[in-house]
């Protein structure tokens, strides 16, 4: 039971292996860089290292691009996904400013890779619609019109989007040169050619540690082997080697996606997002023949605090079957985790308070972009060279106009801890029905029980091994989720997602 996630919940990218002859690392190795996790921001680090001539190492405790990565929907958009106006109010117009253009240059990066690589991967330039929600108002639109000016990005006013039913009289602001691509395909593309050039690429390789010895080596221990380096990059969606300075200044959400097929040339390829909070998002992907997919995502919650997959994935189709009345048949459905920041740029450099360890977390919506907006800064960073936009995403940067999303998202660990006073979810496990999880009181602790379909029981510790936080059942991803800093375990304890490292203790 170590699968990474319940095959009910498949992405459409999923049926790309990325690196399939990856086996677990054993033994002892050295290199020039250990980059620890293989999603688009640790691929993309190793790729930009081994193009230079360095030899590189990537290690993944599940499948390479089999975690976060595999979840997107794969917008490339380089505006705030939180909106520009909302980050220039927190951060200013000049880091704005650099924000936009370091994602743009993320976009452009990507491009550029797949035509040098010959990577097919369905890369493709189109227009992106921000589109004023039904009965809501229109101010929103002017406000975002004007800060994106202020950032230097083009963007265009209109009314209407014909492709959508009852938008005829919306108020619309569409943006040129976004674009999309199959995620999977790419990174299936950077480890061929990341193989290429002597790099290797290790799965299902837990790292307990990752540790500066002396002046100028980083030691990785893994479960089978340690792994010497003169440099590691930490790109494992939440820290695995940071407790504190960077967990308290970011929060995980959870968000939704569905697969839905439509006759070609029934919605024009373009990415698409409304006005609501959370907010609905839009995008098409080639499939074969005569059908595409319209990949449609959404309704947002923090992390653990909610166990309604379904009545979310219902809400979403019916959104999207009001405004899009020629989707055909649901094919896919899936749900993947999201770091916001308090100040909606992810974290990308040194480790705060060390100099061979480098960081990347916190994509805040944008983990394809940001992903390789954080290869192009560590990379410049680790081979000694002028890295551009450090100042937006310095890890140990303080943001005091952001001390109200910094409180209201650490209010989370406060309540969390306080669930271990209240009672159990049941009030015995014999009520506890196949297929199912909860927690469960066992004197003066805790239990994460689940009973698989066989009528098995596992008992296990209801504290994550991260920093202790109580966890809640996920039902749709049979996993255990942790709403403080976004541990996944497995319904037997496996620690699937960072930062937790260690399994959940066996309970008697």
């Amino acid at each position: 039971m170590t699968s990474s996630f319940d095959k009910r919940s498949r992405s459409l990218w999923m049926d790309v292996e990325v690196a399939p002859n990856a086996r677990p690392f054993e033994g002892a190795r050295s290199c020039d860089t250990i980059v620890i996790g293989a999603g688009i921001a640790g691929i993309s680090t190793a790729y930009e290292l081994a193009i230079q001539g360095q030899k590189v190492i990537v290690v993944d405790r599940g499948s390479i691009a089999g975690g976060i990565s595999a979840r997107t929907t794969a917008h490339l958009a380089p505006l705030c996904d939180d909106l520009t106006s909302e980050m220039i109010r927190l951060r200013g117009e000049e880091i704005s400013r650099a924000f936009y253009e370091s994602q743009a240059a993320a976009v452009d990066r990507i491009e550029e890779i797949q035509k040098t690589e010959n990577i097919t991967c369905d890369f493709r330039r189109l227009d992106g619609f921000l589109f004023q929600a039904p009965n809501t108002d229109s101010a929103i639109i002017d406000d975002e019109m004007d800060a994106v000016r202020k950032v230097g990005a083009p963007v265009h006013r209109l009314v209407g989007v014909e492709a959508l039913a009852h938008c005829e009289q919306q108020h619309v602001l569409r943006y040129p040169r976004q674009a999309t691509f199959h995620p999977l395909k790419y990174l299936q593309g950077l480890v061929s050619a990341i193989e290429a050039r002597g790099g290797l690429l290790y799965a299902g390789t837990i790292v307990h540690a990752v540790e500066e010895s002396g002046g100028d080596t980083v030691v990785v221990t893994a479960d089978r082997g340690n792994i010497t380096a003169a440099a590691a990059v930490v790109a494992t969606n939440s820290p695995i080697n940071n407790t504190v300075a960077l967990h308290t200044k970011m929060a995980p959400y959870r968000t939704y996606a569905m697969a839905m097929r439509i006759k070609r040339g029934a919605l024009p390829d373009a990415l698409y997002w409304d006005t609501l909070d959370p907010y609905h998002y839009v995008r098409l992907q080639p499939g074969d023949g005569q059908t595409d997919y319209v990949i449609v995502g959404g309704a947002d919650h923090k992390s653990g605090e909610a166990d309604d997959a379904d009545a979310r994935f219902q809400a979403l189709e019916a959104w999207a079957r009001n405004l899009m009345p020629a989707l055909g048949e649901v094919s896919h459905r899936w749900s993947g985790q999201v770091l916001d920041t308090i100040d909606y740029a992810a974290f990308i450099g040194r480790n705060p308070g060390q100099q061979r360890i480098y960081v990347h977390t916190g994509d805040s919506g944008q983990g394809m972009t940001h992903g390789v907006v954080g290869s192009l800064i560590n990379s410049s960073l680790i081979l000694g060279r002028e890295a551009k936009w450090v100042d937006v995403y310095e890890p140990s940067r303080k943001t005091p106009s952001a001390i109200g999303n910094f409180l209201r998202e650490n209010t989370t660990v406060v309540k969390n801890i306080a669930e271990y006073l209240a009672p159990g979810e049941l009030s015995s496990l014999d009520d506890l029905k196949p297929g199912h999880g909860a927690i469960v009181r066992q004197g003066l602790s805790k239990i994460a029980a689940y009973r698989d379909d066989h009528g098995q029981l596992y008992k296990r510790s209801a504290a994550c091994t991260h920093v202790g936080c109580h966890l809640h059942w996920n039902s749709f991803e049979r996993c255990w989720d942790c709403p403080c800093h976004g541990s996944h375990f497995a319904a037997d304890g496996t620690p699937l997602n960072a930062p937790a490292v260690s399994g959940l203790a066996q309970v008697d």
